[in-house]
Parts: C-alpha cells; structure tokens; sequence
C-alpha cells in the first residue's frame, strides 16, 4: 500500500490550512479532503481561466521565514531533494532566489506533480528538475544522491514509518556532512505544547490515528541510529521548528 506524505502548516486560529493534494486510491481520502484549502491558480482574472498549478495559503506564508534559514543550511551549489512537494510554490520560490542550485521536486501525488511542473513551466526555471513520484515508505527511492534534503510539513500529516523513511533514505543519499532539513509543529518532552499545537495535534489523530505531532527527540534518535546527528533546532513562527540534521 502506498503511503500519502503532504503537507500541513500548524494550528492558529483560524482553523489549520493545510496543502495536501488528492491521492487516489488513498484510503484516507477523505481526511485529507476535509484538511484542503487548495485552490486553483486563475490566470486569467477577468476570464477566470484556471490551470493545473494549485496554491496553498500556508506555503505563501511561511516560505520566506524558511528561506532564511535555508540560506544558512544548504551548499552554495549541488543538488537539492524536496520530499512532499505539494502544489510547488516552496520549491519554485527558493529556486528563484537560490539559483546555483538544482532543486529536484517530489511528490507521490499525481495532482501534486502536475501542479509542480506547472508552476515550474509558469516560473521559467532551468534549475527546477522534473519532479519525481516519491513515496517515503518504498523500499527504493527513485534517486540515488542529493547534496541536502528538505521536507516541510510532512512529518506530522503522515505515518511514522514515512518519517523512519525520510530518515533511513537520507542516511544513504546525502555526502559526510550533508544537511537534512526538517520544518514543522513537534512536541518536546518536558515541555507544554502550545495551545494551538496541542488543538492541531487532537484535531490531527482525531482524522487518523497514525498522524500527529512528533516528539522530536523520537525524530533525532532515529536519526542517529542511520547516521544522522542534530546540528541545531530554530524557533519559527506559528510555533514551528525547523530541525537541522546533518550525516556524520
């Protein structure tokens, strides 16, 4: 069976917007239907003639705070791997500002992958590759190296053999050194969750059992055990992290 892994951005009121496109035949279709606020790109307002590129609120939002901190991560050159691209937009924005590298697109949703190529056709990028159909949870991923690797807002919106996935996977493709970069609500022990993170989380395992808010020292010790080692943990906004990993 495959595993759906997309994305969603943490809860504040209003309630969470999320950037999961549609997989069928996923058997939680319809949770990840009821978490969509997707909507199509019109490109011609006075016609309203909308294309395949979909747009999500949340990645608008938080794609500049996590540029920041990628400028601080990744090479000055080689190749980037995204995992749960969703509708594109992160992946089109930081090729735009960080052009000496090649970005490689992922999703395992076919809507996701037809919209990532379409935002890099409308962009007219020539350092975005195609996009590759990833499913974390395969036994073999459809590359074989990358210079650093990124997920954002997909640990918590899939289930934890997809995270165990991410990690093993990024053990093996990523150079000494090579970062892996992970944006997202966790939970850390002996410390409250946020309100609104604690609401995002109950919401979460209330549409699946197997989704939710991860502690991220559950996250850093599987990663050691595949070699990988936390190099640093970023306050974000919305009460996100972005976690900072890196192979040894």
């Amino acid at each position: 069976m495959r595993l759906f892994v997309g994305k969603c951005a943490s809860l504040s009121p209003p309630p969470p917007t999320c950037d999961l496109p549609q997989f069928t035949p996923h058997p939680w279709l319809d949770q990840i239907n009821s978490l969509l606020d997707l909507k199509l790109v019109q490109v011609h307002e006075d016609e309203m003639v909308s294309d395949i590129r979909r747009s999500s609120p949340a990645a608008l939002r938080n794609r500049n705070p996590i540029l920041e901190i990628l400028k601080t991560v990744l090479p000055r050159n080689g190749l980037i791997l995204e995992l749960a691209s969703g509708s594109g937009e992160h992946v089109v924005h930081f090729a735009a500002v960080l052009p000496n590298l090649t970005w490689q697109p992922s999703d395992p949703s076919g809507d996701a992958l037809a919209s990532i190529g379409a935002w890099v056709a409308a962009e007219k990028l020539d350092n975005v590759l195609s996009p590759l159909n990833l499913d974390a949870t395969a036994e073999t991923w459809p590359i074989k190296r990358a210079d650093a690797v990124i997920a954002i807002n997909m640990v918590h919106i899939s289930p934890w053999v997809a995270t165990l996935g991410l990690l093993r996977h990024a053990g093996t493709l990523l150079p000494a050194g090579g970062p892996l970069f992970l944006y997202g609500p966790y939970q850390r022990q002996n410390e409250a969750l946020a309100p609104s993170n604690a609401a995002f989380d109950a919401d979460l395992r209330a549409r699946n059992p197997a989704w939710g808010l991860r502690y991220l020292e559950d996250v850093t010790r599987e990663a050691e055990a595949v070699g990988l080692k936390l190099d640093r943990v970023v306050a974000m906004p919305a009460n996100n992290l972005s976690v900072i990993l890196v192979r040894a």
